[in-house]
C-alpha cells in the first residue's frame, strides 16, 4: 500500500481508503454485519488505514461497525472521517435555505457527540458536513461552530462534501483556509474537478478525498443494458430509464481503449482516479474481504501511464442533462 500527504493536517493517508456507505445497510441492498467486519479487517491487513463514513449511513449503523473494528484493532493509528447531514429539506440544500437553520449550532454539537459515542472515540479525526450550498459560502456559520468544536479537542480535521450537482462551490472557500479537507466526486467520465477544484486544493494544502470512483458501479465494467440492481437500492434511480444502457455503452468504448493496458476497467479507474497530485486518497466501496483485496491491491500496482491517461481524458462525459435523457 501507498500512502500520501492528507493536507495541511500532515496525516500520511493510505491512497485506497475504505468507503463504509454499504456497510451502513442501507441503499444497496442486503448487507450483512458479518461480511462488512470482515471487508474491514481484510483491507486494514493490507495497509488501509483511512475510513470514510457517516451517519446517514444506515442511521449510523455503519458508524457503529466501524467502532466495534476500531475496538478490535486498538493502538493502530486509523483515520476515520464521517459527515453530519444537513437537518431534514432540501438535498442538496437550496440557496433559500438558511445555514443557521440547516447546520445551527446545537443540531451540530449534538450529532458530533453521536459520532463520539458511535465510533467510541473521545475525538473525531475528521469531520465533514454532507452537503453544501454556494450561497453559505459568504456566512458559513456552521465551519465558525466546527472550528470551535475543535478547539475544544471534539475533532482534528474540517471538511465538506461536495454537493453532486455543484461540486465547485467549494473552491471559493478552500481559499478561505476554513477547510482541512473536501470530498469531491472525480472519475473517468466526471473529471471537471482537474480544471480548477484539485490545483486549488493542492494550492492551499487541503486533504482531498475522491468519491464514486466506479460511478456507482458503472466503472468496474460489470454492467450490461439487462442488469438489475436489488429492489431499494438508489441505482434503480440513478441508472433509471435509458440511463443504464447509455452508461454501459460508454463503459464499452473505455474498454477499447485500455485494452491490455490494464487488468480491467475497474483497475483503470482506481489508478485514473489517483493520477492527479491533489488526490490524498480514493475511497470505493467495499463490501466484502474480497473486494477489500482487488481495491487495496491496486495500489502495489504500478501507476497508471501518462499516456493512458490523457487518452482517457476523452471520455470525460458532462452530464447536467443526466436526468432528462440526453446523451
Amino acid at each position: 500500500m501507498k500512502y500520501r500527504a492528507f493536507g495541511r493536517l500532515n496525516w500520511q493517508v493510505s491512497e485506497i481508503g475504505f468507503g463504509a456507505w454499504a456497510i451502513g445497510g442501507t441503499g444497496w441492498g442486503k448487507q450483512y454485519d458479518a461480511d462488512s467486519i470482515q471487508a474491514l479487517h481484510a483491507a486494514l491487513d493490507l495497509g488501509c488505514n483511512f475510513i470514510d463514513t457517516a451517519q446517514g449511513y444506515g442511521d449510523g449503523h455503519s458508524e457503529k461497525i466501524i467502532g466495534q473494528v476500531l475496538k478490535d484493532r486498538k493502538g493502530e493509528r486509523i483515520y476515520v472521517a464521517t459527515k453530519i447531514p444537513p437537518k431534514p429539506g432540501h438535498w442538496p440544500p437550496s440557496p433559500y435555505d438558511k445555514i443557521e437553520e440547516r447546520y445551527a449550532e446545537s443540531y451540530l454539537r449534538e450529532r458530533v457527540e453521536s459520532s463520539l459515542r458511535a465510533l467510541q472515540t473521545d475525538c473525531l479525526d475528521l469531520l465533514q458536513l454532507h452537503s453544501w450550498t454556494r450561497a453559505w459560502n459568504r456566512n458559513p456559520t456552521a465551519l465558525e461552530v466546527l472550528r470551535a468544536l475543535k478547539k475544544e479537542g471534539k475533532l482534528s480535521g474540517i471538511g465538506i462534501s461536495t454537493p453532486e450537482q455543484d461540486q465547485n462551490s467549494l473552491v471559493d472557500l478552500m481559499r478561505t483556509g476554513l477547510l482541512d479537507a473536501v470530498q469531491v466526486i472525480y472519475n473517468i467520465f466526471e473529471q471537471e474537478p482537474a480544471a480548477e477544484f484539485l490545483p486549488v486544493a493542492q494550492d492551499h494544502k487541503v486533504g482531498v478525498i475522491v468519491r464514486v470512483v466506479f460511478d456507482e458501479g458503472a466503472l468496474t465494467g460489470k454492467f450490461t443494458e439487462q442488469t438489475k440492481f436489488a429492489q431499494g437500492e438508489f441505482r434503480n434511480h440513478y441508472f433509471a430509464g435509458d440511463r443504464l444502457a447509455r452508461t454501459v455503452r460508454r463503459v464499452e468504448r473505455i474498454k477499447t481503449v485500455i485494452a491490455s493496458a490494464e487488468p480491467d476497467v475497474a483497475t483503470a479507474a482506481l489508478k485514473f482516479a489517483l493520477k492527479p497530485a491533489a488526490v490524498s486518497t480514493v475511497i470505493p466501496g467495499m463490501r466484502n474481504a474480497r473486494q477489500a483485496e482487488l481495491n487495496c491491491g491496486v495500489s502495489d500496482q504500478a501507476p497508471m501511464s501518462d499516456a493512458l491517461a490523457i487518452k482517457l481524458r476523452e471520455h470525460a462525459w458532462r452530464r447536467a442533462d443526466w436526468y432528462k435523457g440526453k446523451d
